[in-house]
């Protein structure tokens, strides 16, 4: 049962930025570049509707809108161009994750966070 929401969370994911890339397409038509901005900025984006915390509903709005806003963004634009995008999407997915690049993100946030906290404490100290 896992594996099966776990397959689909992937597909979501990987739809998710076929939509991106279709709202970046030059030949896609301005009202599905619209609906699909806005589709991919909810998708994508970790401020809901309703919050996730909240029993049911929080999970509710996204196993909604954003296949139903997915749908409706599919339908609206040429099948070459859902194709191509699709095919690119498949491949930055299966593109090799850099671990450098996430070491030196993940140290500039380090930094960051002993620099608000040093300020906070001088400022508590004080």
């Amino acid at each position: 049962m896992w594996t099966n929401w776990g397959e689909r969370a992937r597909i979501l994911k990987s739809e998710a930025l076929t939509v991106y890339l279709v709202a970046r397409h030059p030949r896609t038509p301005w009202y599905a570049r619209l609906l699909a901005a806005c589709v991919a900025a909810y998708a994508l984006s970790p401020i809901d509707l309703i919050p996730d915390p909240i029993p049911v509903l929080g999970l509710l709005d996204d196993l909604l809108i954003v296949p139903l806003g997915l749908a409706l963004v599919f339908k609206l634009i040429p099948e070459e161009v859902l194709a191509e995008c699709r095919a690119k999407a498949q491949a930055t997915a299966q593109a090799p994750t850099s671990w450098a690049g996430a070491v030196i993100v993940l140290s500039v946030w380090l930094v960051l966070a002993v620099i608000a906290v040093a300020f906070i404490w001088r400022l508590v100290r004080d």
